[in-house]
């Protein structure tokens, strides 16, 4: 190593071992030489172990993809393929106990799905037809009938493998700041070494001097502690795409949360069709339906759940066009119908009384959309969304973290809005805002100094995510904007997930500094002691091996964050496959 650092003109801790041992070699004492380059080479190994062995486990454990796939030709016959093999397009079949091949789309059959790969969900999902499945995941019960949609890196395997390891392989500001100034590391030792030597004349001072001098427990101070982080992190679903990203989240003290999607579920359900005088509540689903059709916004969603429900036979609609934010446009039987916010009727002059027609009594609560037809508006449709059950406990435990400043911010009216904030307690809301608003909101909060974190779905909200200091998109599975547009990606819509997070970036933080202390006072003091001629080239190199050992064990402490969340899902769980807990066991075993 030493040689090949020269040939490249690099000058690194390396040659302080190699002259150690080149010098108590030539000073005849050959049992303290060799005992001096075993202990090095064991510090040199649990260097390498710790510092690459946690990614190399990392990887080892997102390889584990399915190699086989039963393909389904057009006369119903199977045929076992690689993996490799399939193509979009592609019919599988699926059978209990099987690893998901690729990512695709349910066309027959029913089961319970384990995603912890994917999601870091304990608890199996129920799959129906039509439900979307990932490479990577185990089918406990039912066959299943898959439509391929994704193969290879593209599927939602593929991109949880590259998330994690590019933030593996990324580094902190600590690490940055240790390779800018290790250079001047070596030459400074040498000239310690130099001085001993002038004033003592004793060549076994200047030897336990470069020995004790390695710093491979400074070294290792945060790369262990962030790949356990990273480890510890991707096994609960959250995927963080830098290192550094896990030191900025310790300074965030501000969460803006985007409401639908995320405070709420983001399902919708039609509570009321209010249509004006002469329109008949059925005409007025026909024509929202006919035109939100192919609109994929949660109220159209919720609107054509209910025109299935009541078997409205919808009209197929021409020049359908939509307005992000705002709402839908299209021609149903030959009328031009307008779905969508009150504001955007008004700007497409609708005649009316728009706002008159509300009973803001009765719509307390309700999320709206106008609807117009030929210019004349025609009445309007309430929906109603569903607060996460943890939502409020999540925000008082992100209080608990020390966060000081909560907001939800939401395009929906201000009733609404209030009343979600309401009742998960938090006391800033900004309702009716456009996608500019809430960029802007977020903006001028880190102008007045917060360090911002923006929460949303990663859709709508890919502005404001990349606004703040930290864009979290949640339940990122199956979306490619949430992974793109986002810092740090929850693959599953658990709110726990957000304190969690802030708990384990502070932690790791903590662990860093001491770390990174002990480091520190271990060469100095090792200096000091082996300047005074206190310890010996030997136990020098022991002690090095015992200060790599504390970091190690030290930064071990993360991987074992967050077990509070299985022990909870697991509870009722007897059925999850025993790959699971070992993949966990592998990262854990490889970051100690």
């Amino acid at each position: 190593t030493t040689v090949r650092d020269l040939q490249q003109g690099l000058l690194t801790t390396n040659e302080l071992v190699s002259i150690a041992v080149l010098a108590t070699f030539a000073h005849g004492d050959y049992h303290a030489a060799g005992l001096v380059a075993f202990f090095m080479l064991l510090a040199e190994m649990i260097e390498s172990r710790t510092a690459s062995g946690a990614q190399e486990a990392i990887r080892r454990l997102l390889e584990r993809a399915p190699t086989k796939a039963s393909r389904i030709f057009g006369d119903g016959k199977e045929e076992e393929v690689s993996a490799n093999d399939l193509q979009v397009g592609d019919r599988i079949r699926v059978r209990p106990g099987d690893n998901v091949p690729a990512d695709g789309d349910i066309l027959t059959g029913s089961g319970s799905i384990n995603q912890a790969n994917i999601t870091g969900e304990s608890l199996p999902v129920d799959k129906k037809p039509g439900d979307a499945v990932f490479q990577g995941t185990i089918n406990i019960d039912g066959v299943l009938e898959v439509k391929v949609t994704k193969v290879g890196v593209e599927t939602e395997f593929g991109r949880v493998r590259e998330l994690i390891l590019q933030a593996a392989q990324s580094k902190t500001r600590f690490e940055k700041i240790v390779d800018q100034y290790m250079g001047f590391y070596t030459p400074l030792v040498l000239v310690i070494g130099a001085l001993v030597w002038a004033f003592t004349q004793d060549l076994n001072r200047v030897i336990s001097v470069f020995i004790v001098s390695s710093p491979v427990a400074f070294i290792l101070a945060t790369p262990t502690a962030m790949v356990a982080a990273v480890a510890t992190a991707s096994r609960l679903g959250i995927m963080i795409k830098q290192v550094s990203d896990i030191e900025l989240a310790a300074r965030i003290n501000a969460f803006i949360f985007d409401k639908t999607g995320t405070i709420t579920t983001g399902t919708l359900k039609v509570s009321r069709l209010s249509p004006v005088e002469g329109v008949k509540p059925a005409e007025l689903l026909l024509l929202t339906a006919s035109a939100e059709q192919y609109s994929n916004h949660p109220t159209a969603k919720a609107i054509m759940a209910l025109a299935q429900e009541a078997g409205v036979d919808l009209v197929e609609p021409n020049d359908f066009g939509e307005t992000a934010g705002k709402g839908v446009s299209a021609e149903v039987n030959g009328a031009k119908v307008l779905v969508g916010r009150q504001v955007w009727l008004e700007e497409n002059e609708v005649a009316g009384d728009i706002a008159g027609s509300v009973d803001l009594d009765e719509a307390q609560g309700y999320s709206l959309v106008h609807v117009s037809r030929d210019g004349q508006f025609i009445g309007w449709v309430g929906m109603t969304d569903e607060i996460r059950a943890e939502a409020s406990e999540s925000l008082n435990e992100l209080r608990i973290e020390g966060v000081k400043r909560l907001a939800i911010v939401s395009g929906d009216r201000a009733p609404v809005a209030e009343r979600v904030a309401a009742e998960v307690g938090c006391e800033n809301v900004q309702a009716d805002c456009f996608p500019a608003e809430k960029v802007k909101y977020v903006e001028d909060l880190r102008a007045r100094g917060y360090k911002v974190a923006f929460v949303g779905d990663g859709v709508n909200d890919a502005p404001a995510l990349k606004a703040g200091d930290i864009g979290i998109a949640m339940g990122a599975a199956g979306s490619d904007v949430a992974i793109q547009s986002a810092t740090i990606a929850l693959m599953n819509s658990d709110l726990r997930r957000l304190p969690f997070l802030m708990h384990l970036s502070r932690m790791t933080r903590s662990v860093i500094n001491q770390n990174f202390i002990f480091g520190v006072l271990f060469v100095i003091v090792g200096l000091v002691l082996a300047a005074l001629n206190i310890i010996t080239p030997v136990l020098a190199a022991m002690l090095n091996v015992l200060g790599s050992l504390f970091v190690v064990f030290n930064s071990a402490r993360l991987v074992r964050e967050g077990e509070e969340f299985e022990a909870f899902e697991d509870s009722g769980d007897e059925s999850k496959p025993a790959e699971v807990a070992e993949e966990s066991g592998e990262v854990a075993t490889a970051a100690a």
